[in-house]
């Protein structure tokens, strides 16, 4: 097996060539996210497939795995060196080629798989690699396998097994289209912005679509793995901007946009405004809860206050859990509740049966957003939009925070606000209502403004949001507070976006 991986080591060097390159924070806490050639080389890769096999045989699955590759330049020979990895281990490698992360969980499903590994840095920037790890179908590893993970690839405890094997799978897109359309046919005339930022759902996206019987405009839909206009994150105002102006230039219905991996879905009503995606999961659980009684859903705690408030929701008898901001988690929670649906503000929408198999698919987000609109045939988006309560909420924000110091900074900076509330301390001149620290601090006053800090689980950042269901004013008050707290903290440097 492979020598004992290194954090050091430094490109264009005899120990580069010869030994794995793992940087420890790179074990997120449900997946698996470096910069490649500067955190991890292709042996580090190697040495991460021989771990995750050595795990799977220590959890006592059954030794089988589907691997698959986003577009990217390197993610193929990314794949390639984790399958080596996998196969020393004595892993079964069913390999599916190009697909989207939605893909991978499908063929675990239809090849009958129990694990998964796919390569992805989803809607990182280039430069960025990763792997989404599974070993139990529909749901992906969690923090307690993530870290035993770790302390296997960093100590080289991989060990070698016999029985690693190699097919390529074939077919597993045609497979994989044919199952999310069959059944669903949209009657209403709707014309469809499909924005793929010239990343892997330009593969899928728009014939998927087409099927449904609507009339679809590809948008950025040729791969280039460039990205050369935006990078394909349908949470980034970039994109955002680019759907919009597609909208207005074609007279769309809505434009739907899907990441690098093709796992979340942004979405830009027939008006060109940006609808963020906790908001259009109230919309398709309003949908929902009329057609499935006390329905339950999961929400990360970077969503909206309108799941608790909505009046229609209310009415439907449906229940809302807030939970940890995370696909995994929010995927775990939902399977764990049977909830109908589990949504979250970056834009992963995860169903459980009847509509879908509980993992995160923007397709099948889309077309129960497609279905929406079907069963309201007399309203376009934008009304439906403005049947829910106005709230004034900020994009996400991420400062930028080394990954070494972020949890501290954000556990420092959850003691001061739960130490402010004890205390009888105000928020935006109001008293406190509540502090919720499941995942970093939500913290919300009295008029129910919040505010929201928690370390990003992907990369080197916190993230900041903000809303308020009373006014803009309030809403740019809360994120100032919240901006004062990180300013305390020399390690927190500038925002990618603010409001």
């Amino acid at each position: 097996m492979l020598p004992r991986p290194r954090p050091d080591l430094q490109s264009n060097t005899l120990d580069y060539e010869i030994t794995p390159l793992v940087k420890p924070t790179g074990f997120r806490e449900y997946d698996a996210r470096w910069l490649f050639e500067k955190e991890i080389n292709l042996l580090g890769v190697q040495a991460l497939g021989a771990g995750l096999g050595t795990l799977i045989h220590e959890m006592g699955k059954e030794p089988r795995i589907v691997v698959g590759h986003d577009f990217r330049s390197y993610s193929a020979s990314i794949k390639q060196a984790l399958t080596v990895g996998l196969m020393s281990a004595g892993m079964e490698v069913n390999d599916i080629g190009l697909a989207l992360s939605p893909v991978a969980y499908f063929a675990q499903f239809d090849l009958d798989i129990p694990c998964v590994a796919m390569v992805t840095a989803s809607h990182n920037e280039n430069g960025w690699t990763g792997v989404k790890m599974g070993a139990q179908k529909p749901l992906t590893f969690g923090p307690e396998e993530m870290g035993r993970l770790k302390e296997i690839v960093l100590s080289g405890a991989y060990t070698a097994h016999p029985g690693g094997a190699y097919t390529y799978i074939e077919g597993m897109r045609e497979r994989y289209i044919a199952d999310v359309v069959e059944g669903v046919s949209i009657k209403r005339p709707l014309k469809v912005i499909a924005a793929c930022g010239n990343g892997t759902a330009g593969a899928y996206a728009p014939e998927a679509l087409a099927r449904l019987g609507v009339e679809v405009v590809p948008m950025d839909a040729d791969l280039d793995h460039s990205f050369p206009k935006y990078n394909p994150n349908p949470e980034d105002m970039a994109m955002l901007h680019a759907m919009r102006d597609a909208v207005r230039e074609y007279g769309a219905d809505v434009a739907l946009g899907f990441d690098g991996d093709g796992d979340r879905c942004g979405v830009v009503d027939d008006e060109g405004e940006e609808i963020f995606a906790d908001k259009i999961g109230v919309l398709i659980a309003r949908d929902l809860s009329a057609l499935h009684e006390n329905a339950q859903f999961v929400v990360d705690v970077k969503s909206t206050g309108l799941f608790v408030t909505d009046p229609v929701l209310k009415a439907n008898r449906a229940e809302t859990v807030y939970w940890k901001t995370g696909h995994s988690y929010i995927k775990r929670k939902s399977h764990e509740l049977g909830a109908l649906a589990g949504f979250e503000k970056s834009g992963h929408f995860f169903f459980n049966a009847p509509v879908g198999r509980g993992y995160d698919d923007g397709l099948v987000a889309a077309i129960a957003l497609l279905q929406m609109l079907d069963r309201n045939p007399h309203k376009k988006l934008s009304d439906l939009r403005k049947s829910l309560d106005k709230t004034w909420q900020s994009p996400t924000m991420s400062p930028h925070c080394p990954d070494e110091e972020k949890y501290a900074v954000v556990e420092q900076i959850v003691r001061a606000f739960e130490e402010h509330a004890k205390s009888g301390g105000k928020i935006i001149g109001q008293p406190i209502r509540d502090v919720v620290t499941v995942n970093g601090v939500r913290i919300t006053a009295e008029d129910g403004t919040w505010g929201l800090i928690r370390a990003s689980s992907n990369k080197p950042e916190v993230v900041v949001v903000v809303e308020s269901p009373t006014s803009e004013d309030n809403m740019k008050a809360m994120f100032a507070e919240l901006d004062a707290e990180l300013r305390k903290h020399p390690q927190v440097g500038e925002y990618n976006q603010k409001i």
